[in-house]
């Protein structure tokens, strides 16, 4: 941003943070210039990973984030670079060719991203999700086959969880999977498939098979290749408030395959452990990156006015400090259960607990909300320059993107789940 100083960094430190983020290679020598030479690797902390959405933000997503969402279209010249910088297989194991990272690198990532062009940090944060359930819950050989070419490839991994009369409940299917010599057939008639026309694979929830009930669900992977197909057939568009870059279209999706491509696991299982935490999570770690921004707008536009007047106090100040608490309760929330999710991950048990599905529906709620609270008093502090469109303080597609936080899975719908957990919960306590 303007005015910000650049911190000085001992050489020694910036030569390690520079092999860590892939900018040296390992006999120190410069891979490249530019966004193109920054690669994530296995070795790279969060701090370094953060580092290197900032550059990919600042020199790329910001660049075209107000044609993406003029335009409605898919943040192509972003997704380039993060498949570049090798980031769509970060949460793919070492062993299977990827960067073996964990939610919460991934979080710092989507935060960063966030803050430069919602649409993007959306799109990453739908794509880890999808990524997480396979590389958790894809045992199998063929899977795993298909996670090192996540990797190898920086395949691009939409999802269909939704579909037409049942609703937003992802937790129950009315298409299902058909089984014959080996291979499966499958039709579903999706409302929304983010970015699908520009996703190499879409992860489908589909009834076990023609017999069995609704809740009955396994994922498909649903990917066009020698010996698989897929078909998107649109019908409806997507001219939106907010998230206009995310290009979620509804298509009936018809798909063909090895039986292999299907994950046994009962879906419900992987909802729980990990579809519904890390989407929560990502999510919320994108609204920070929102609310990051508009109070870093906020705070220069205070500045400036203070510089204006050096006896003066502006009136913006109070609101600025007012403004700060709501961002640092939002990050907190988010920080402890990044923190609780990663060290009972592992547990079924445990992330299947009421009080554990009550938090983590909780935090998508109250992030969603808090991120629209910090960026209406943003734009009370900034006046008319958040306002314009023209300004370098305007917050107008901050603001209808955060509006998109609530609706993009209706937090009524969470709410109502929520409510019903609760009445469970007093048997567990």
């Amino acid at each position: 941003m303007r005015g910000r100083l650049r911190r000085r960094v001992p050489a020694a430190a910036a030569h390690q943070a520079d092999l860590l983020v892939g900018r040296l290679d390992r006999g120190g020598r410069p891979r490249g210039a530019g966004v193109s030479a920054l690669v994530a690797t296995e070795a790279s902390t969060p701090t370094e990973l953060r580092d290197l959405a900032r550059t990919i933000g600042r020199d790329v997503a910001a660049v075209h984030a107000a044609d993406v969402d003029r335009q409605a279209r898919f943040p192509k010249e972003t997704i380039d670079a993060l498949r570049e910088a090798r980031l769509l297989g970060a949460l793919v194991p070492v062993e299977l060719g990827g960067l073996g990272h964990d939610v919460r690198q991934m979080a710092a990532v989507v935060r960063e991203l966030g803050r430069h062009c919602a649409s993007s940090a959306m799109i990453l944060a739908m794509h880890d999700s999808q990524a997480a359930c396979l590389t958790r819950h894809g045992d199998t050989e063929p899977l795993r086959a298909f996670q090192r070419r996540m990797a190898t490839e920086q395949l691009l991994i939409a999802s269909a969880t939704t579909e037409i009369g049942i609703g937003g409940n992802t937790r129950s299917s009315s298409c299902a999977v058909e089984r014959s010599g080996g291979r499966f057939t499958l039709t579903k008639q999706a409302p929304v498939i983010s970015y699908g026309e520009y996703a190499d694979a879409v992860l489908v929830t589909a009834r076990r098979a023609d017999d069995a009930a609704d809740s009955d669900q396994v994922l498909v992977v649903c990917e066009r290749s020698d010996d698989s197909t897929l078909g998107l057939e649109p019908i409806s568009g997507w001219d939106t408030l907010g998230f206009r870059g995310t290009c979620s279209r509804g298509f009936t999706l018809t798909a063909t395959g090895p039986e292999s491509s299907v994950c046994e696991v009962p879906f419900g299982d992987i909802s729980a452990a990990t579809m519904l935490p890390v989407s929560h999570l990502l999510w919320s770690s994108l609204w920070r990156g929102l609310a990051d921004e508009a109070a870093d707008r906020a705070r220069r536009f205070v500045q400036k006015a203070a510089r204006r007047d050096l006896s003066t106090i502006p009136p913006g100040a109070q609101r600025l400090a007012e403004l700060q608490v709501e961002l640092q309760q939002l990050g907190a929330s988010v920080e402890h259960l990044l923190g609780r999710y990663t060290a009972v991950q592992d547990d079924p048990e445990a992330t299947s607990s009421l009080d554990f599905m009550i938090s983590i529906n909780t935090l998508k709620v109250n992030a969603s909300t808090a991120v629209v609270d910090v960026l209406n008093r943003a734009i009370i502090i900034c006046g008319i320059a958040g306002y314009r469109e023209d300004s370098e303080f305007s917050l107008g597609r901050l603001l209808r993107d955060a509006h998109g936080a609530a609706v993009m899975v209706n937090n009524d719908r969470i709410m109502g789940n929520t409510a019903r957990l609760t009445l469970m919960l007093r048997g567990e306590q």
